[in-house]
């Protein structure tokens, strides 16, 4: 294989309009946190995305024996404890109807003395649609005004229109042939995945969790939460932790997110574990506000990319003002 590509800060440099959307946006993210108990009919305040907490657990990330040589410096532990967080990705926290098949499986890893080492949201979507930051960014401020200013569709719409052309790339058409045939399988099947692109020292990687021999129709009668908490009630669960390194912006595209990296393979560094009856209380104060901000990364672990560096600002708006919002609410379940 060729040299890995080094992480250049330019690939994280936003504009000056770039800036001007962002400060709009943020604004309109605690607009809609603030509204999100009424929204949702509940008596706290949520996130402005994956908003339903299905589960929270206890695990393990068990480093691989035999790991490339090159990765063993950031891995000086045989394990780490994590905390997971199994979502779905709707703004609103749905009740009695079917989730759309967008999940989460956030990830905060911890060393053995209790520090932070990396905060990793992953979703069972290997792909985001829009490359352009400003299109992202008016899109995601209309949907977070057309929940809490009940405004008409049509400005939505229009946002929406020009992402389509996006989405015509045969990496993503094939993903989304894939959900499909998919969405009706069990939450613990799916691979998840970081879309994103985040520092591996100064190297660049990708992150793909992939189950191991979970039956994908597991509590096909049941809710996604009902059949999560039966499955880790009772079984143990094992999933592969993989990584894709950047060796050519060509075949490796860290602005690009709607294409799949190619030539460049999977290597294993390890396994998330979680034993059966580590079930936290998800409906806790503590776990409902848990934050999983990959800028609070350790320097090695920092997120690469122009979409992923509007995370930081809207995690730090997002768990601020549902902070304020669920301590004036007396939220203390």
């Amino acid at each position: 294989m060729p040299d890995p590509l080094k992480y250049n800060k330019e690939y994280d440099k936003l504009t000056a309009d770039e800036e001007k959307l962002l400060e709009i946006n943020k604004k309109s993210i605690s607009d809609f946190v603030e509204q999100s108990p009424t929204t949702s009919d509940i008596n706290y305040a949520t996130r402005n995305a994956h908003a339903k907490t299905y589960a929270v657990v206890k695990g393990e990330f068990l480093i691989a024996k035999g790991i490339p040589e090159e990765f063993q410096p950031f891995f000086d532990e045989e394990k780490y404890d994590l905390t997971i967080r199994f979502s779905n990705a709707h703004l609103k926290v749905k009740r009695g109807k079917k989730d759309i098949p967008a999940y989460g499986f956030a990830v905060k890893i911890k060393d053995n003395n209790g520090m932070l080492i990396a905060n990793y949201p992953m979703v069972n979507f290997p792909l985001f649609p829009i490359n352009s930051v400003s299109t992202f960014l008016k899109l995601f401020t209309s949907v977070n005004q057309f929940f809490v200013k009940k405004w008409n569709s049509f400005s939505l719409l229009l946002q929406l229109i020009k992402v389509i052309p996006s989405t015509f790339t045969a990496s993503f058409a094939k993903n989304v042939i894939k959900l499909w045939n998919k969405r009706n399988d069990f939450i613990l099947s799916f691979d998840f995945h970081s879309v994103g692109v985040y520092r591996l020292g100064d190297h660049m990687m990708k992150i793909k969790l992939k189950p191991q021999g979970v039956d994908r129709h597991f509590g096909k009668k049941l809710k996604v939460k009902d059949a999560i908490e039966q499955y880790l009630n009772n079984q143990d669960f094992t999933a592969d932790v993989l990584i894709q390194i950047c060796y050519n912006l060509k075949h490796q595209p860290v602005n690009q997110l709607n294409v799949e990296w190619k030539k460049s393979p999977y290597v294993k560094i390890g396994e998330v574990r979680i034993e059966r009856n580590s079930l936290l209380d998800a409906t806790s104060c503590d776990n409902e506000m848990l934050s999983f901000n990959p800028f609070e990364n350790k320097l090695f672990f920092q997120p690469v990319g122009k979409i992923q560096r509007l995370r930081d600002e809207a995690y730090k708006v997002s768990v601020q003002t549902r902070r304020k919002i669920n301590k004036l609410l007396k939220y203390q379940r």
